[in-house]
């Protein structure tokens, strides 16, 4: 339970507002190099390479930590860092909420039952058979999930960029209590509209970066986010409540992503403030110990380094055979 004492601003720590300024950051970041980037090969190249590493960070480290436990006591506030976030990371906030922790969370990456998954996020999913889609195959299919999202929100223009009836995944996803339904499916809305709103700014300001630089990042960063994703669960037991997820444990880059790599706590306890994971891994380390979970030698953003990763899973499973 939050202590909300009166007059309090901070849901859980004053701390957060270190991410709060770096999605200023990245927003006002955005928008110089949109007016700031000369002409040519390599000025172009190095500005897309920067968007595209603020929007992966946003949406893997900053909009991650928002999802799960938003900033503010005050909901209007949070509703304007949704807003603002949206822009950042093209893709509304709130809609990315409801997928994340209502569908991830729920089925926590799970495997094929009568050929589908539960989990859209699923690194089972876009595969041929039972095991984890090839990584080649995930990437793709995820990207055009990505683009096809994309095209629908400009679609969704016809309707003040509401949700349509036919979007009934996302449907599925709204809360049941009338007010808070409406509430939750009224900022997708306006986050799909701070998003636009923000391309059309962007276009303004230069429509030869907008092209050349900002939509090639933008799908570049969904990539990537895809590939942490994937070495986030990549030979984890989706079965296993201690070893459904991967985690990484270097002290650098968990003080760089705000206890990120706490991955396999944050599946145990996903509510818990960022601040507390490393707390909830001293709790439960023996479970997890026992469990024989994957740990990386990476992070996960760059997961394919971990050459490794097969072998130990196949000694996992061998010790796990004879045990049985």
């Amino acid at each position: 339970m939050i202590d909300r004492e009166p007059g309090r601003i901070w849901r859980n720590s004053p701390v957060d507002a270190i991410l709060l300024g770096i999605c200023i950051v990245q927003f006002a970041g955005t928008i110089a190099l949109a007016v700031l980037t000369p002409d040519g090969l390599w000025p172009r190249l190095g500005s897309a390479i920067l968007v595209t590493a603020m929007i992966t960070y946003s949406v893997l480290i900053v909009n991650h930590m928002f999802v799960h436990q938003p900033w503010f006591t005050d909901q209007r506030l949070n509703a304007l860092v949704s807003l603002m976030n949206s822009a950042n990371i093209a893709q509304s906030v709130q809609a990315y909420q409801l997928s994340h922790v209502r569908n991830h969370h729920r089925y926590n990456n799970d495997r094929k039952r009568d050929g589908v998954t539960a989990d859209l996020s699923s690194t089972y999913r876009y595969s041929r058979d039972d095991d984890h889609a090839p990584l080649w195959r995930y990437l793709a299919f995820s990207l055009a999930a990505s683009a096809r999202e994309f095209v629908g929100t400009w679609a969704s223009l016809r309707r003040l960029c509401g949700v349509g009836p036919a979007e009934t995944t996302l449907l599925g996803w709204a809360a049941r209590h009338p007010d808070r339904r409406a509430a939750e499916l009224a900022q997708v809305r306006y986050d799909r509209l701070a998003h636009l709103s923000f391309i059309v700014l962007l276009a303004v300001l230069s429509w030869q970066w907008l092209l050349l630089c900002y939509l090639p990042a933008v799908a570049a960063a969904f990539t990537w986010v895809n590939v942490q994703n994937y070495y986030r669960h990549f030979g984890a037991e989706p079965d296993s409540r201690y070893a459904n997820s991967v985690s990484y444990y270097s002290r650098l880059y968990n003080r760089l992503t705000f206890n990120d790599g706490y991955h396999q706590e944050h599946h145990l306890r996903p509510t818990t403030h960022w601040t507390r994971l490393p707390e909830v891994a001293s709790q439960y380390q023996e479970r997890l110990d026992e469990a024989g979970r994957v740990v990386s030698t990476v992070p996960p953003v760059v997961g394919f380094l971990d050459t490794g990763r097969i072998d130990r899973i196949a000694q996992r499973s061998s010790a796990t055979r004879a045990t049985q």
